[in-house]
């Protein structure tokens, strides 16, 4: 290990199956190792006409490489990336942003070929967010073009790109559940099944979903070098190659999906909050941010519209807004686009069901929980959706709020009364007597014991309140 980089080098769990590099944390550093076979791929790409004007655009994100004496043991260089303000996964992206990330993955390949480099891969894991602009993350991905060779990240672009958008697109059949599910993605023979008779020929089916099974299965029992000799030998070229990625790009952006309207879509106009009240509202939270010593990292739980999201980008270096209903986020995603918001991150997320670890050892994908520790918690208008909505006992609920902060953190939290009308609508599905214990006395008694109630205020319309907690360290 390199004296110069300390001794708390810590390994990234989800950097492990490129042998030739691998991602490692110095603090607050990001950074890469590299072999000796990787470093040189890095110099020649950095040296190239296509890859600093990405880099400049933001595009890619920012790479430099550090000086010699500072690699670590057994790797011939390091790089240092810029830090991606926080790390989400394709699970919790909408359709537009899923899409919106491919189109990125292939324009930078496009970019690439003619310029004689190509990606060893071609995962969604690979594209990270600062706000609503995706990010390539993979460097080490980059590798010089071997005419005659296939996009070697073709496979891996279908099954967590494009045959989610697939799903989403033609069938209306949400993709999350088969990305959370699937470190992978999904398969060409999974697909290949929903996808029969006429819908064999829906756009981009026939190509990469059936054409692409049936070689893979023709192939199965040959070797890899085998299948690039035949391509060679059957004049594959990089021409070829481009005219592949120019199609798939018409393909993905002809993709869209219009979700159903829900209930949550038009929740601010039908939730039953007066001018008053919102008014009020606003005021709190705004004090609540404006108080705080610390506002690296926002969480803003049951975000709807973004309302108070962006209330908070305007107090705060960044801010995640977690909403459940997939309708909701991408249009958010849409609107924060279109005002070129970076410091929002909108995403799709049950937060009675929030995203675990997964893929190798159950850490290569790191759990929302374990992403968070944010410096303040809003959780307005939320409380009640969990406690009386999905049964989840009202302790239960805090601790939730307030392990997503970090230590000494912030929750700005709203109680809804069991009187009402929201409140009364959701206990009027529900059997008699079954929610003793959702009070206000009970809830307060239970900030009491997680931290400082700081300030707490009841809005005009007597039944509902709101807190500022510092919680305890």
């Amino acid at each position: 290990m390199s004296a110069a980089l300390g001794t708390d080098l810590r390994a990234e769990p989800g950097s492990f199956r490129d042998p030739a590099n691998r991602v490692l944390y110095a603090g607050q550093d990001v950074l890469r190792a590299l072999d000796e076979t990787a470093a040189a791929h890095w110099r020649a790409l950095a040296g190239s006409d296509f890859f600093p004007p990405l880099m400049a655009a933001g595009k890619v994100c920012g790479t430099e490489e550090m000086p010699a004496a500072t690699a670590p043991q057994r790797w011939a260089a390091v790089l240092r990336h810029d830090r991606i303000p926080f790390v989400s996964h394709p699970y919790e992206w909408s359709f537009t942003m899923l899409r919106d990330a491919a189109l990125l993955h292939l324009e930078i390949l496009r970019e690439a070929l003619p310029a004689g480099f190509t990606t060893k891969d071609g995962s969604a894991y690979n594209l990270q967010w600062r706000g609503t602009e995706p990010v390539f993350i993979d460097v080490g991905s980059f590798a010089p073009l071997r005419e005659g060779e296939p996009w070697a990240g073709y496979r891996q672009f279908c099954q967590t790109l494009l045959y989610p958008l697939l799903l989403n697109a033609h069938l209306g059949v949400d993709f999350r559940p088969w990305l959370r599910s699937q470190v992978d993605g999904i398969e060409p023979d999974q697909m290949g099944r929903l996808f029969r008779g006429v819908r064999r020929l829906l756009p981009g089916v026939l190509t990469h979903v059936h054409l692409h099974g049936s070689v893979q299965r023709r192939n199965a029992a040959r070797t890899t070098t085998d299948v690039r000799a035949q391509l060679r030998d059957a004049g594959y070229s990089r021409e070829l190659a481009l005219a592949t990625v120019r199609g798939m790009e018409k393909l993905v952006r002809r993709l869209d999906h219009q979700p159903p309207t829900s209930h949550w879509v038009d929740y601010q106009r039908t939730c039953g909050y007066s001018e008053a009240d919102r008014s009020t509202k606003e005021r709190f939270v705004t004090a609540a941010l404006t108080s705080a010593a610390q506002r690296r990292l926002v969480l803003d739980l049951g975000a709807n519209d973004g309302r108070y999201a962006r209330l908070a980008a305007a107090h705060a270096d960044y801010v995640v807004a977690v909403e459940q209903d997939p309708a909701v986020v991408d249009r958010l995603y849409r609107a924060l686009r279109g005002e070129g918001e970076r410091r929002v991150l909108p995403l799709v997320m049950d937060l009675a069901d929030p995203s675990p670890g997964g893929g190798w050892r159950g850490t290569e994908r790191a759990s929302f929980a374990a992403r968070t520790g944010a410096d303040t918690v809003l959780a307005l208008a939320l409380v009640h959706h969990l406690a009386i909505g999905r049964n989840v006992p009202l302790p239960e609920v805090l601790a939730c709020l307030t392990a997503l902060a970090a230590p000494g953190g912030r929750l700005v939290v709203e109680f809804v009364h069991p009187e009402d009308p929201m409140a009364r609508r959701l206990l009027a599905n529900k059997p008699d007597g079954l929610f003793p214990d959702y009070r206000r006395d009970a809830f307060e008694a239970l900030l009491a014991a997680r931290g400082t109630v700081e300030d707490r205020l009841e809005l005009p319309s007597g039944s509902r309140t709101l807190y500022r907690v510092a919680l305890g360290g």
